[in-house]
Parts: structure tokens; sequence; C-alpha cells
């Protein structure tokens, strides 16, 4: 974590900034004590004497005592302060967290890169117990961690349903070490709002054992590194820096909160951007380890991209990038069906975390009287599912669950459409296994 500021100089900001932001968070309180407003703008008190100081000479606020000391100081603003708080609100309605400068977030970034010598890097006895209950073939598990050390762009490809998105979340939970997020980031005079709590999580009570919260820019919050995950909603609009007009500053796009993380853009080619052009979007500044964002009037910023990117997708690799673009690509990774063995290792792994007793007999009529006539394959999503299933039937009639043949193929056919027992329909002809899924549409193309 960066040290603390003590003076407005230290914090890189100018006193008018931190003036309007003092301001604003005034605003709406009659008498606001010294600590309170500290708190509010994460600023030290020195630093917040400072400001009171030159507001109190500029006669925008007055000081009133509150108890003995100078920490019972409480301000209000004049009328002239409450008059230029309005016309800050007016352009800006931001008054949290005063902002970082943007040289102090691009030195942070580089300083907690896992592409440094010193990052930390799971090793291979962490990542087979990690992995240990998703039964994954073996070599599938030495390329996951492989990709991992390396930091580089990362394919997750095979079936609908066979655990990829699964396997992509876990994989940023396996990221090592902590990071350091600002809550805002200053360019020019716009702010960029930054630190979002839904990605941004906390680090564990072990991880802050020995942190001196005194001694540290509380401008910045510690968390675990982020796993920024996007979907078929992805635009290109999200690409790019996007202007909240009714508060004035800027959101910072998903790639951008990523930083020292990971970016999971999952269903890869159902996106609104072809996935050729979104690889090309991000890989030359992931690359550069900078990329080129836009503010209002047109004018380019250049902001640090350091995330590790992670494609999932269910189409065949050919079918959405030529051999250029997937030269570009790191690691890429088929995850397809179970093995047999590992099916019924996981089914009955899953039968142990739902509570329910697992049956051998059944489990033996899951795979030759169900999968074996409908030709599913053996996917790792099929388990749980079907459990949970079995779990809702048993909820709605007020009974505990039980895995029977009778309860399994009742969560079978409300699983499959055109099923029944296992068999498929006569008047639907079971489809050929896709490895890859389809698009019907995209086949009409």
């Amino acid at each position: 974590m960066p040290p603390q500021p003590k003076t407005v100089r230290e914090t890189g900001l100018e006193l008018s900034m931190l003036l309007e932001l003092a301001a604003k968070a005034m605003y709406s309180g009659t008498r606001t004590p010294l600590p309170v407003l500290a708190g509010k703008l994460r600023l030290s008190i020195g630093v917040m004497r400072e400001v009171l100081d030159a507001m109190v000479a500029g006669q925008m606020a007055e000081a009133g005592w509150g108890g003995d000391t100078d920490l019972d100081l409480q301000y209000h603003l004049t009328a002239a302060g409450k008059q230029c708080a309005a016309e800050y609100l007016a352009r800006c309605r931001y008054a949290g967290p005063a902002p970082v400068t943007l040289p102090a977030y691009r030195e942070v970034c580089l300083r907690q890169s896992t592409r440094q010598a010193g990052a930390p890097r799971i090793g291979a006895a962490e990542m087979a117990a990690a992995f240990a209950d998703d039964h994954l073939d073996a070599a599938v598990c030495e390329q996951l961690g492989a990709s991992l050390q390396s930091s580089r762009s990362l394919l997750l490809y095979g079936p609908s349903g066979s655990g990829k998105s699964t396997l992509a979340r876990k994989l940023g939970q396996l990221q090592q070490g902590l990071v350091a997020v600002p809550y805002a980031i200053l360019v020019d005079q716009d702010i960029i709002q930054f630190y979002d709590p839904l990605v941004h999580l906390p680090p564990t009570l072990a991880a802050r054992q020995g942190e001196n919260q005194r001694s540290v820019d509380a401008r910045w919050s510690l968390c675990q590194r982020p796993v920024v995950q996007v979907g078929a909603e992805l635009s290109q609009e999200m690409l790019d820096l996007r202007f909240d007009s009714a508060n004035g500053v800027y959101q910072a796009p998903p790639h951008l909160m990523a930083n020292g993380g990971m970016l999971v853009v999952d269903d890869l080619g159902r996106q609104r951007v072809a996935p050729a052009d979104l690889l090309n979007r991000w890989t030359t500044p992931l690359e550069a380890g900078n990329d080129q964002l836009t503010v209002d009037g047109g004018h380019k910023i250049g902001v640090p991209f350091d995330a590790t990117l992670v494609l999932v997708t269910n189409y065949a690799p050919p079918r959405l990038l030529d051999d250029a673009s997937m030269r570009r690509v790191g690691y890429k990774i088929q995850v397809g069906a179970l093995t047999e063995q590992n099916y019924r290792a996981l089914f009955r792994h899953q039968c142990r975390l739902l509570r329910i007793s697992h049956d051998d007999a059944v489990a033996e009529h899951l795979l030759t009287r169900l999968h074996d006539p409908a030709g599913r394959p053996l996917l790792a999503s099929y388990p749980r599912e079907l459990l949970g299933r079995i779990c809702d039937f048993a909820s709605f009639s007020g009974i505990a669950p039980r895995l029977t043949i009778a309860t399994l193929e009742q969560a079978w056919v409300s699983m499959f459409a055109g099923c029944a027992h296992g068999h498929a329909s006569p008047s639907l002809p079971p489809a050929p296994y896709n490895a890859y899924g389809s698009d019907p549409l995209l086949e009409r193309i």
C-alpha cells in the first residue's frame, strides 16, 4: 500500500481539487467534525487541516469547538461556501474519497503486476489440491497450472456444460497475492470511479495481519486480485470509458477494473463484438501494458492494462479465430467430457456436498440407462444439476431428498426437453454430439 500523505503536496492533487471535494462533502450537513470529514475523503488529519484552513481563510467555511482538542473542531460552510458547493455539485456530484493521480496508479500497477519476477505464484501441489474435487484429467490440470505461471492469455473451449466457466472462476480465485485498488483516479480534471465492492473483494483477516492502517494511504483499498467476468452482454461501448452525465464522472471499463487480476470473457462468439476484433482490441495493449481510452472531446489518455485474459467458448476455435489470431492466444485448453471413472467420482462428491446418500446402483442406472441411450456425454455440470433437481422436487413435496431411480429419472426428464426416461423422443431424432456446441444461425450463414 502507498504511504499516507501528510501534506496536500504529497497527495499529488491541487489544493483547489481538495477544496471542492471538502465543500461538496460538507454541503448537506450543518457541522462536520474534522475526523468525520477526513474519513469521508480518506485523507489524513494533517491534510484536512491544511484544506480546511484554506477554506476558512477564503471565507468558505467557519470552525467551532465541539470539545477540548483540535480533533474536536467542527466545520460548517458559510453562505459563500454553500454557493460554491452548489456550483461544484452541478458540475460533478462526486463527493467520495479523494482520487489518486494517474502516474501514482501506473506506478502501483507496475509494482504489483503478476508479470514481475518476484510475483507470488501457485505451485503444483496447491494446484492439484484446488482441483481435486473437479476430477479433471491430469493433463488439463497441468496445462491450467502452466497458464497461471505464465500470466499469458488462455482459451478454454469445449461443449456447453463441461465446466469451463467454473474452471475460469476457480483460476481467478487461485491468483496469489493482494493488490492496492484506488477508489477513484484523477485524469486532468476528470474523475474516473474505479473501486467496485462486487469486484474488488477484501482480503482474508489472515492476509491483513501486520498491516498498519494508520501508515497507508486510505485512498487505496487492499483487495484480493480481481476477477472481472463479462459475457454475451459485452458491447463495443463497454470497451471504453463511459461518462455518467448524472454524476459528472467516468466509469471504468471492465478490462481496466481487472488490472492486477483476471479478465474472463465467457461465451466468446456471442458478443456484439466479433471475436477477432475483441482479441485485436486487447492483445496489443496487453503486450504493451498500456491501453488508450477516450474522454469527451476525443482526447486519448494512456492507462495501465495488466490482466490475465481468459476466453471461454463452446465453439470450435477455428470457427471464431483465424490462425493469426490463434497465435496471439498463449494457451488453448480443451475441456471435454469426463471419463466414466471421474464422472462417478464427481457424482459421489456432489452427493456428499448436498447430503444425499449415494447409491452405486442408481449411479450405474444413470450411466447405462440414461446417458448411453440418449447419447449424452459425461459432462461435469450434470451431477450437481441432477441432484439439485432432486432436492427441488423433495422440497416441494416436503420430504427429505433421496437418490432413487425414480427421483433420478424425474430430474433427468425435467432437465432435457424431448426426453422420457432417458430415451430420445421418437419425434425428435437424437442430434449427433458436437464437441464444441452449435449455433443454428451460424450454420445457416
